[in-house]
């Protein structure tokens, strides 16, 4: 006892100092806590009878005991004879159960689903409902996954039933989450305990960027939780939405299942590019299995399952956004042919095994690994055609060792982990590449053809092992009950990053009203400098360590306290050393000042601008690791103290990470540097001399690019130098909640608002400046006034932020099998502003990224709301359906009225918002930009009813009434200085769309 004592004194200085001083993957949990009251002394058992678990804990003084570490699974808790209770608990929940008779009927209702079951208890068991928690947070139960209709197999669809929450299917089929208006790389997902985050390339996930695919069978899926904001102190890496899943585990019976879905051209309705002609060949087919028994009864259990995925899906290619209708007709012929609908073949495969140990009462272990093969089309789309598309290999493999121990006082979790990741794309073609611009709009991307940018062709990955452990102490006293939480975590992961290839030379052309130029203005390509290697590979050393205080100060008030350190070493940033030849550039001469300012270097040239090089001079000695200190506080207050109304609040701060993809560009740019010549041709002259990148045209530059290469034999003229800055910091958030959650007869109902203020995301800046300092000159930019000796200066900084308020409303009538029925309700109410667009990292319209204005975020829709329900029928008939409603995405751009407009901040071209016209849908007029009705229907033909046994069908409606859900934007701002009248922005009604038209599906299975 006085060890425990010591203990909680330590723990209490320490969270209250942490909080005081202060305005992730490795330890997140995902098993339970279970606590409450008994009687003074009574040993408390919680007995799993599918798989044999069983673990005790004994009432203290006060009654209260805690039990942690419980598989989310159904449970028979008793302290005694005849108080044995029967319940289920869910993914990473602390649940409350009170054991004497009188405050029995304390318990929540229920939804009957374990999550470890393969298909649901057949048991009367009452789901304990966390309530009493300051997360902003809402659990997803395996019978919401089985029935509600589907678009993808990706698990993480369910997610947008939570209010806050975004999943989305865009026009070439890639499937992203997204929490609050934050991009969807500061998601994180875990999976029995252990982060799957992306370390080199954007989608939060690994493996997740631009993918048709999922992160993981969903069929090995039991339940998971979404948490939105204001999470705990053991979640690190995320700082939008954090979303903890358990895998299925075998019982001591032998369960299994089977399933086939398919669907193809015929059974959809036309795209909107498809109206007018044929329709684009295209299909889907899902099928897989699950297996879960007994290895060694009430010991050790197996589960596997596969699942596979062929897609071919339809898409439209179409102009860029920024360009008129007309200019399509001023196309050259090949490029005009390669407009209209189109195909993405796509294939994946996935595995996933486990097998657990119970070799004592108190000791679990459990061993498991999960296999990701996909291969895809890509990049084809709004400017991007066939021809210029690539072939993606994404492959992603991890093994993880758990294993818990639980003491008379405290529970103990071990993992390690190993994973191996890589995505590489590849061209589809070889050779060149035609980029049609549009001259009157700053050079409006048109489209290309032709063959896929060196640029496009990349080959980054991760691999590398990790271990945590996380010890939790149970039953402390002092002025309440106390459960703490420590952990540390140690990663060690090689990163790999090849950012282009030498192939693929880019001419581009510029078409206005006059029609298309006959010669290219520009040509972009690859030249390696020998002895430097193009790949960039680093060991990312991980570290990170928490507490966390669970105080139930009283039956009404539980406060959770709990701070987080976090540090990433990233030798290829903190080592790295500048160039001498690119330091000698800054200290040369600035030739395009000298007529004005005679003597003045290039980095003078700089301060003018108000920018030190210096900041971007790596010396291998000069650069830091960031030690991020987190806080995280929280409070629910139960008026009644009978969890039927709750107020919960919090405030906390989350740490992300900086992503590889960008801190390699200063190795692979030098390596393999991608340089731009301009070519000196009639209607686009530059000046030709030793200290431009402009040469006379030649047409045997077409032949080859080793003539380009030629170009700048012996010399940098033309190449990128990418630089950052010394002092980069990770992006992070904070978190500000408040709250109330009610029971109400069988319903759940919650109402919160969230602050969430997101800072230092990651840009790429324009170094150049003219002579004088400036960026801008009669609204152009310093494009020619690079490095003397090179191209332009790229900056990354810190700098991208976004302020969001949201309300988040949602009501849940949770599935019983007595019932019947579920059905849930989740409203978003937006206001989100940023100063760059979530989804590009190149900046460079304004000086700065902190010269950009906050705009109106096209991250979320200001009002959105998702209804899901479910009803068994008669004769082993199930019906489900879901309807989404969201208004418009706003666009976010830069806007120019041409005619020579300067904007009186300088630039001919103003980063704005505009948000488009809607479509209706029974009220509130042209309102809505998404809209969503999705229907599906199963028929279940039991074998053997006792045990479930059974063949089923399965029938899936998606979008039932069509609606088309555009994302390609049409804009018309003015011409000549004159900005137009009425609508901007509308939809490209002949464009892309989100999600799918009208589409059926049909789905035979097996479980028994």
């Amino acid at each position: 006892m006085q060890l425990k004592k010591k203990i909680l004194a330590g723990v209490i200085t320490a969270t209250v100092a942490a909080a005081a001083v202060a305005p992730s993957a490795y330890a997140q949990t995902v098993v339970a806590t279970l606590r409450g009251k008994a009687t003074p002394g009574a040993t408390v058992t919680a007995f799993n009878p599918s798989t044999g678990l069983s673990r005790k804990a004994t009432a203290g003084a006060d009654g209260m005991y805690t039990i942690n570490g419980l598989p989310p699974a159904t449970y028979q808790v008793d302290a005694g004879p005849g108080t044995q209770q029967t319940v289920t608990l869910t993914v990473a929940s602390t649940a409350t159960l009170n054991l004497p008779a009188a405050a029995a009927a304390g318990a929540a209702p229920a939804d009957a689903s374990a999550a470890t079951a393969m298909e649901g208890v057949t048991v009367n068991a009452t789901t304990l409902t966390e309530v009493r928690t300051p997360e902003v947070a809402k659990t997803i139960s395996l019978h919401q996954i089985q029935t509600i209709p589907q678009v993808s197999r990706n698990f993480l669809e369910f997610a947008d039933t939570v209010p806050g929450m975004v999943f989305s299917v865009d026009a070439q089929g890639h499937t992203s989450l997204r929490g609050g208006a934050q991009n969807n790389s500061s998601v994180n997902v875990f999976i029995d305990g252990v982060g799957q985050k992306s370390y080199v390339k954007e989608g939060g996930v690994a493996g997740q960027v631009n993918s048709q695919g999922n992160p993981f069978p969903q069929l090995a899926i039991g339940e998971y939780k979404v948490i939105t904001s204001n999470y705990k102190a053991e979640y690190d890496q995320v700082s939008s939405a954090a979303i903890t899943a358990e895998t299925k585990s075998g019982t001591n019976e032998f369960h299994g299942e089977t399933f086939y879905t398919y669907t193809s051209d015929k059974y959809r309705s036309r795209t909107a590019a498809e109206e007018d002609g044929e329709k684009a060949r295209s299909f889907e087919k899902e099928y897989g299995f699950a297996l879960g028994g007994p290895i060694i009864k009430d010991q050790m259990h197996f589960f596997v399952t596969f699942e596979q995925k062929k897609f071919d899906t339809p898409i439209t290619v179409t102009p860029g956004s920024n360009v008129p209708d007309r200019a399509i007709g001023l196309l050259p012929a090949a490029a005009q042919s390669e407009l209209g609908p189109a195909n993405l073949p796509f294939d994946e495969k996935l595995y996933f095994g486990k097998i657990d140990w119970e070799f004592s009462d108190r000791d679990r272990i459990e061993i498991s690994t999960q296999v990701r093969r996909e291969t895809q089309a890509d990049n084809i789309g709004a400017g991007q055609s066939r021809s210029q598309s690539i072939t993606t290999e994404n492959h992603d493999t991890r093994g993880t060792f758990r294993w818990q121990h639980s003491g008379d006082w405290y529970f103990n979790e071990f993992k390690a982990t190993y994973e191996n990741s890589s995505n590489d794309p590849l061209p589809l073609n070889y050779g060149n590449g035609y980029n049609y611009q549009w001259r009157p709009n700053n050079d409006a991307a048109i489209i290309g053809i032709g063959a896929a940018s060196p640029l496009a062709t990349q080959i980054k990955g991760q691999e590398g092992p990790s271990i945590q452990d996380d010890f939790t102490f149970n039953n402390l006293t002092w002025h309440g009950d106390h459960v703490v939480k420590v952990g540390y975590k140690y990663k060690e992961v090689t990163l790999h990053a090849q950012d282009a290839q030498d192939t693929n030379p880019q001419f581009f052309y510029n078409v206005d009203d006059g029609g298309t130029q006959p010669l290219p203005y520009k040509a972009q390509f690859s030249n390696p400098v020998p002895g430097l290697n193009s790949v960039a590979e680093t060991k990312s050393k991980q570290y990170g360590a928490y507490i966390q205080d669970d105080w139930s100060v009283n039956d009404h008030l539980i406060l959770n306290l709990g701070v987080r350190w976090d540090k990433e070493k990233t030798p290829s940033y903190l080592d790295y050393v500048t160039p001498q030849n690119v330091i000698d550039g800054f200290n040369s001469l600035d030739q395009n000042a000298q007529a004005q300012f005679p003597g003045q270097t290039y980095a003078q040239t700089l301060a003018k601008g108000g920018i030190n090089y210096r900041d971007y001079i790596g010396t291998g000695n000069n650069r830091h690791a960031q030690n991020q200190w987190a806080p995280r506080l929280g409070f629910s207050y139960d008026l009644f103290a009978d969890e039927e109304h709750v107020i919960h609040g919090g405030a906390g701060r989350s740490y992300d990470r900086n992503l590889y993809d960008y801190l390699q560009l200063e190795q692979t740019k030098s390596a393999l540097p991608y340089q731009e010549i301009f070519f000196n041709i009639p209607n686009r002259p530059c000046e030709v001399g030793p200290n431009t990148n402009c040469v006379a045209w030649d047409p045997a530059y077409l032949n080859g690019l080793q003539n380009l290469q030629a170009l700048v034999a012996g010399s940098n003229k033309g190449q990128e130098v990418d630089m950052l800055n010394n002092d980069l910091k990770a992006p992070y958030s904070d978190q500000f909640s408040i709250g109330m959650s009610n029971k109400l007869g069988d319903w759940n109902t919650d109402a919160t608002v969230t602050r969430v203020l997101s800072y230092d995301g990651f840009a790429f800046t324009l170094g150049n400046r003219y002579p004088d300092g400036s960026f801008f000159q009669n609204g152009t930019q310093p494009w020619n006034n690079g490095i003397p000796g090179f191209g332009s200066m790229i900056i990354g900084n810190n700098g991208i932020r976004t302020r969001t308020t949201q309300v988040l409303l949602s009501a849940d009538k949770p599935y019983t099998r007595e019932s019947g029925w579920s059905a849930n309700f989740a409203y978003t109410y937006s206001r989100a502003k940023q100063n760059r667009d979530i989804k590009e990292h190149y900046s460079f319209d304004e000086p700065t990224i902190f010269a950009y204005p906050f705009v109106t975020s096209n991250a979320v829709s200001k009002h959105r709301f998702v209804a899901t329900g479910s009803l068994d029928g008669p004769w082993g008939f199930s019906f489900s359906a879901k309807l989404t409603l969201a208004t418009p995405l706003p666009w976010n751009g830069t806007v120019g009225y041409g005619g020579g407009y300067i904007f009186p901040t300088g630039e001919a071209n103003r980063p704005m918002a505009f948000t488009p016209p809607g479509s209706k849908f029974l009220v509130g007029g042209k309102i809505w930009g998404y809209r969503d009705i999705d229907v599906q229907a199963t028929k279940d033909f039991l074998i053997n009813e006792n045990d479930q046994t059974k063949f089923y069908i399965r029938f899936d409606v998606l979008n039932v009434f069509n609606w088309k859900n555009f994302v390609d934007y049409t804009t018309n701002f003015g011409t000549n200085g004159v900005p137009a009248m009425g609508t901007p922005v509308v939809f490209n009604k002949k464009g892309n769309i989100q999600f799918v038209p009208r589409t059926a599906r049909f789905t035979a299975g097996f479980k028994f």
